[in-house]
């Protein structure tokens, strides 16, 4: 096992783009960091240059404290997992697995023993005299990871290895790569743009945006203290509401004609230009005790039913502010807003009780503990 550390790591090609800049991370030994963040951010480009897929421009990548930035990828002892098997079609499991041990001169007893020991583990001994074309893509995906296993690295590397896995797949293997790695206890550097396999599988979780770190962290301190409003948008299903508005001299939260009551935190930035931050999970229903100074009274536009929950799309009239995917897909349309939103309005999205009776067209009475407000600074978008 050991430790991984980016000092200074930048990725610049040769037209000028910059794909990762000036990273600075770390990753203790036995640990499980994942980095996620939108397409395009250098989270994969980070991950090849780990493993010496990608020339380093500038900084140095080091595995157990030895700068690796020079090696070639087979003096770095690492194992990575690709979106793609990538099996021998000829081959069966055993001989996939083997084959790598194999071609380093391993001892044929002792191919054979690491291969049933990895087996064993992943719960697929009895595949191993299959090829992988009678496999499903689960059980596929198990031999490529025994595959890695069997090398017995300092590191695993995997690049979304879940992607091409359907919904419930995703989750049964999710439980395989945590249990893999609390038993063998091996570093492992995940990408993924899926935040929630992100959130659920690391110890640590990088933010990555626009090849550069925004955030790394325990994932539940990313949940509850987003550094910045890009953070705050991408970390959270569905995503947290952000709209921009300010701080009046009372130290009142105003967006747009809803008034909500900060006490102590908002006298103490009056006057102030904000995006502020409400996660969906944190609305939920007023009653009649309510101060209305806490109340948001707002038209429902759409009603999702996931069964145990509701998501209530209301309609907020103060500026939406989209981070991520969203940003991207406004910015090709021209438009400040995401689709079916109007300008200088905001969809604001709250996670209700799957027993609410809450139709579109309805009025809709939400408030929000002042608590669970997250403020931003308007002009730097980084955390109040």
């Amino acid at each position: 096992m050991a430790g991984i550390c980016f000092d200074g790591v930048t990725k610049r090609y040769d037209d000028g783009t910059l794909a990762v800049e000036g990273l600075d991370l770390d990753v203790p030994d036995g640990g499980f960091t994942v980095l996620v963040g939108p397409s395009g951010c250098g989270k994969s480009t980070a991950l090849r240059m780990l493993a010496g897929l990608e020339e380093v421009s500038e900084g140095d990548v080091k595995i157990g404290g030895r700068v690796v930035t020079e090696l070639p990828p087979k003096d770095r002892d690492i194992a990575m997992v690709f979106q793609s098997y990538a099996l021998y079609p000829h081959m069966s499991v055993a001989d996939n697995m083997g084959f790598a041990l194999k071609m380093h001169g391993v001892k044929r007893d002792e191919i054979r023993a690491r291969v049933e020991r990895a087996a064993e583990m992943l719960g697929i001994t009895d595949l191993l005299a299959k090829r992988p074309k009678n496999l499903s893509g689960g059980q596929r995906q198990r031999v490529a990871l025994g595959r890695s296993v069997v090398r017995e690295p300092q590191a695993f590397l995997m690049d979304e290895p879940l992607s091409n896995l359907d919904a419930k797949l995703r989750v049964e293997m999710r439980g395989y790569l945590q249990s893999l790695h609390g038993e063998l206890g091996i570093t492992t550097v995940y990408v993924t743009h899926d935040q929630t396999e992100a959130m659920t599988m690391g110890d640590r979780v990088a933010v990555l945006r626009g090849g550069k770190l925004e955030q790394v962290d325990a994932p539940q301190v990313l949940y509850d203290s987003p550094a910045n409003v890009f953070v705050a948008g991408f970390i959270g299903s569905p995503a947290m509401n952000l709209a921009r508005g300010r701080i009046d001299d009372g130290g009142v939260l105003v967006l747009g004609q809803v008034r909500l009551a900060l006490g102590a935190r908002g006298r103490a930035l009056a006057g102030a230009d904000v995006v502020a931050g409400i996660r969906p999970e944190a609305l939920r229903l007023a009653d009649a005790a309510t101060p209305d100074d806490l109340v948001l009274d707002l038209p429902v536009v759409l009603v999702e039913g996931l069964g145990s929950d509701v998501l209530a799309h209301a309609e907020l009239d103060a500026e939406q502010v989209l981070t991520g995917d969203l940003e991207e897909v406004a910015a090709e349309l021209g438009t400040s807003s995401p689709a079916g939103v109007a300008e200088g309005r905001t969809r604001l999205t709250a996670r209700l009780d799957g027993r609410s009776r809450v139709r579109a067209g309805d009025h809709l009475r939400l408030t929000v503990d002042p608590s669970d407000v997250h403020l931003f600074d308007a002009a730097t978008e980084r955390a109040l």
